[in-house]
């Protein structure tokens, strides 16, 4: 079932095709599951939309939090993760964001979505570290 829901999740997300490590597997197997199936294919899902290099990682601490509930404070982790997940694709990209090499396309979403969900988390370059292009836009 993981790798159905990995395969369904990368195309859908647009991304190369996902692998997972040993370690993940077995948190995922050792994982006692307390709902149905798809807390499985969220998890999965999930784990694609922040991998960026092809490889699936979830820890087995990871796991029991993100299928504890939706609590705001899983909401806020979950957010820090997708912070911190664009900070160090920007960091990557010398704060490039458009373009063939830019950070969307390493993230495998369109410019004008990176763009949204970067205001939404209120992330502009200048404050990346290493970054020399600079996106400026007023938050409110």
């Amino acid at each position: 079932m993981v790798n159905h829901f990995l395969e369904r999740a990368s195309r859908r997300m647009r991304k190369e095709a996902q692998f997972v490590p040993d370690s993940t597997m077995r948190a995922l197997l050792e994982h006692r599951w307390p709902g149905n199936v798809r807390e499985l294919q969220n998890v999965i899902e999930r784990a694609v939309i922040v991998s960026s290099d092809g490889e699936v990682r979830i820890s087995a601490e990871w796991l029991q939090t993100f299928v504890a509930g939706d609590s705001p404070a899983l909401q806020r982790t979950l957010a820090e993760a997708e912070r911190e997940h664009i900070v160090s694709t920007l960091r990557a990209t010398r704060g490039v964001v458009g373009g063939k090499h830019g950070a969307a396309a390493r993230l495998g979403v369109p410019r004008t979505t990176l763009l949204a969900r970067m205001h939404k988390l209120r992330i502009v370059t200048n404050d990346v570290p290493d970054t020399h292009v600079s996106f400026r836009r007023t938050l409110p």
